[in-house]
């Protein structure tokens, strides 16, 4: 018998750890042609899910896959989520969270099931990671330059995962 990844546990521990502080758990998702999300807000290759109670509905987290019903401007959309495709679960709150190594993104879609046995056998380790939270109301101050972030670059005020060994 083949053992199961941790990740799939890690990341319903912190689901349930987020939710039980009264924090918003996101997802940070490598999409490619199995991930199933609105295509308009993906940005390089990679988007940010609320996986809360209130922004979803029929959530479920397995092993393989996290599947759940979202509204993106105002429309209905399936979404389906290879767990090996995510990036790292943390609260928007105060950032605390984990990330996880992925794949290199060959962008090519591999059939379901054919590397089922490859995948078992890379060894993930996770991280814990801070990010810094988006703020609504910085985000709607205007300024010509870029903010400085925590790590002293110009990084123009994009949520970055900092990793903590």
């Amino acid at each position: 018998m083949q053992e199961i990844s941790t990740k799939p546990y890690l990341l319903r521990a912190l689901y349930e750890w987020c939710t039980d502080n009264g924090y918003t758990p996101h997802i940070a998702v490598r999409v490619d042609n199995q991930t199933r999300v609105p295509r308009q807000f993906v940005r390089d290759n990679e988007i940010v899910l609320n996986i809360s109670f209130e922004a979803t509905s029929q959530l479920q987290m397995g092993n393989e896959w996290i599947e759940f019903n979202a509204r993106f401007s105002g429309k209905s959309h399936k979404i389906e989520v290879p767990v090996a495709n995510i990036l790292a679960i943390y609260a928007r709150e105060n950032g605390q969270g984990m990330a996880f190594p992925v794949e290199s993104a060959g962008g090519e879609a591999q059939d379901s099931g054919a590397d089922a046995a490859d995948e078992a056998d890379t060894p993930t380790t996770p991280h814990a990671v801070e990010t810094a939270p988006a703020d609504p109301a910085a985000a709607t101050e205007a300024s010509d330059k870029p903010q400085p972030d925590d790590d002293g670059s110009k990084g123009g005020g994009r949520a970055r995962l900092k990793i903590v060994k």
